[in-house]
């Protein structure tokens, strides 16, 4: 194999693995969406504090794994709770205004954490190997392939739970149409609450991988915008198209950022939205998404 195909082949598994993690941050975009038709753009700030809770309780001396499975339940709770308290008297009213509640909860959230854990830039102290993989000249950190492995596992996990529970069909039946889900005795709800603590949890799972590849701090939550324009290449209400799309474009930043970004410094940051520009122009509804005709 040349040397310049094995630079290649080692961008593609970089890119997979950052893309994996892009994946589920869209994953959780894309949950929301579907059930409730609501864009949360508080969704990175979800992911943050899923992070710092993760990084407080490692330094208490919690084991890593444990503190992972203790930070996913804290998250679901928290998200339950964001619903009943902020999101659902919000119901009935236009759609922008629960948008712009979002947002001020991402200030918030942003704020306060400021406020507790500080600003300055944190070191996630990870018991997974500092080690790495080499294969026939390619190189994987542990911290990638685990992030690959947890993606996966939880794209597989999410499949079997919306084809085969009750519950993961019950939401499938909201997401299709709330009207006749009520009609069929389903708590519209008891679903949007669950949405939006599966989302968080799925957040703060992003938010602890996304800690260990890079430095922790408050600016993490900004990851969520570049995990934006893979929910518009998948489809916003396509579960599989947040895992395609997140896959994509971590692939082509990783390439663009290996082969241009010395020449052009900076272009690999621009390259999720120039997919993002791209796709709205040529397919606006997504890969994966329906396309709906409006007949006057």
């Amino acid at each position: 194999m040349t040397e310049g195909a094995i630079y290649f082949l080692q961008l593609v598994i970089s890119g997979i693995a950052v893309g994996s993690l892009y994946a589920l941050v869209a994953l959780g975009f894309v949950l929301i969406y579907k059930a409730t038709d609501i864009m949360n753009f508080a969704h990175g700030e979800a992911m943050m504090v899923g992070a710092f809770v993760c990084y407080a309780l490692v330094v208490a001396g919690i084991p890593f794994l444990w503190a992972v499975l203790m930070t996913t339940v804290i998250a679901m709770f928290f998200g339950l709770a964001t619903e009943r308290l902020i999101l659902r008297p919000m119901i009935g009213e236009p759609q922008f205004a629960v948008v712009m509640v979002t947002i001020g909860l991402s200030i918030f959230l942003r704020s306060v954490s400021g406020i507790i854990f500080g600003h300055d830039n944190k070191i996630f102290p990870s018991q997974l190997s500092e080690q790495t993989l080499v294969l026939k000249g390619l190189v994987l950190s542990y911290t990638h392939l685990w992030a690959m492995l947890i993606s996966g596992l939880m794209v597989i996990l999410f499949f079997l739970f919306f084809r085969f529970s009750r519950v993961g069909l019950a939401m499938r039946g909201v997401a299709n149409d709330q009207d006749t889900a009520m009609l069929m005795g389903i708590s519209v709800k008891r679903v949007f609450a669950l949405t939006w603590g599966l989302s968080f949890a799925i957040a703060a799972v992003a938010g602890i991988f996304l800690a260990n590849v890079m430095v922790l701090n408050i600016a993490i939550c900004l990851v969520a915008i570049k995990a934006f324009p893979a929910v518009i290449l998948g489809g916003l209400e396509s579960i599989p198209g947040a895992i395609v799309g997140g896959l994509v474009i971590g692939v082509l930043e990783t390439l663009v950022g290996g082969y241009l970004d010395q020449t052009m410094p900076g272009v690999k940051d621009l390259t999720a939205f120039v997919v993002l520009f791209l796709v709205l122009m040529i397919r606006p509804y997504g890969l994966f998404g329906k396309k709906e005709i409006e007949r006057v």
